[in-house]
């Protein structure tokens, strides 16, 4: 059985090819949502796009934290 071609399918195949290619990959996670609340609170502080941004600015903090010890 032959799959019709899906434009939205390759765009998204497409989106995750140049991600890889930059040494990222995306990932499906699930947040309380006072934590989500938090994260959109942090973005708009620090005034910044979106929250993947922000997961990795915390995720970078507590490795350089624990680098130091």
């Amino acid at each position: 059985m032959e799959l019709t071609p899906n434009p939205e399918t390759d765009k998204h195949r497409a989106y995750r090819r140049r991600l890889a290619a930059k040494g990222w990959r995306q990932f499906i996670g699930s947040l309380p949502s006072e934590t989500l609340a938090f994260v959109d609170e942090l973005k708009d502080l620090q005034g910044l796009p979106n929250r993947s941004l922000v997961l990795l600015e915390l995720v970078e903090e507590k490795r350089r934290a624990t680098a130091q010890q």
